[in-house]
């Protein structure tokens, strides 16, 4: 079996101590395909170095987080993830979005951001990887707003009901679902049934979201393997299944 993490910040802090015992983890628990976001400029060489150690296991996305995106810095970081794009192969552009959870304010620039770099994926032929975070609406308007047959891409740590996910599925996305489909009050487990499983990918948002039995703890990629698990539950098929087809649709839309 092989299954696909196609959000993991193995560059976090949190594995400062112990990164490549928890990446070789998940590689013995066949996760082998590691799909890292970025954040922002002050991260960009831990993942070059993370992909120059596991070249055969991690694929690298460029674009800047929604939370860090401040008046002061975007164009700046903006201009880094351009700059970015023109040296190197990227699979993705994310994470990007929208997120009114931490700050309000910036929404307005954020929208921009989001707009800006909907743009480079398009003229680099790359996915989106979407965060959205008490922000349905204001991401659904600008994706409504560039919605084209070159938009599509992942809605990143999918925690909607079933209208946003059949909205997001009709602008070309897949599901990104993690550690929330084992929450007891997580809510999507009670209709994922209802989507097609051609429109899921798997992720685990490491090291947030730790799925049960780990809720409330570091959350790595091994546990991809723990969320398979539930969707096995939910679709009533074998695990294999859940990761030959997850892990399918994850390569049609990073490409490789």
């Amino acid at each position: 079996m092989i299954f696909t993490d196609t959000h993991t910040h193995l560059y976090s802090e949190e594995f400062d101590q112990d990164r490549t015992e928890m990446i070789q983890r998940a590689i013995d628990a066949g996760v082998s395909r590691f799909f890292v976001p970025s954040i922002d400029s002050n991260y960009t060489q831990k993942m070059y170095d993370l992909e120059s150690q596991f070249p055969e296991n991690i694929f690298l996305m460029m674009g800047l987080h929604p939370c860090y995106v401040k008046p002061e810095t975007y164009p700046e970081e903006l201009a880094h993830v351009e700059n970015e794009l023109k040296k190197k192969k990227f699979y993705a552009i994310g994470e990007i979005g929208v997120d009114l959870y931490w700050d309000k304010t910036t929404l307005k620039i954020q929208q921009e951001a989001f707009q800006h770099q909907i743009q480079l994926a398009k003229k680099y032929k790359l996915a989106i990887n979407i965060h959205c975070r008490e922000a349905f609406d204001e991401v659904f308007e600008v994706l409504d707003g560039a919605r084209a047959s070159d938009l599509f891409g992942i809605f990143h740590c999918f925690a909607g009901d079933i209208h946003q996910a059949k909205r997001a599925i009709d602008l070309n996305m897949k599901l990104g679902i993690g550690g929330v489909a084992t929450f007891k009050n997580g809510k999507i487990d009670q209709f994922l049934k209802e989507i097609d499983l051609r429109h899921i990918v798997l992720e685990t948002d490491s090291p947030y979201l730790a799925p049960v039995p780990f809720r409330g703890k570091r959350n790595e990629s091994s546990y991809t393997k723990l969320v398979a698990e539930k969707l096995a539950q939910i679709y009533q098929l074998p695990i294999e299944e859940i990761a030959q087809i997850t892990t399918e649709n994850s390569k049609s839309i990073f490409g490789i």
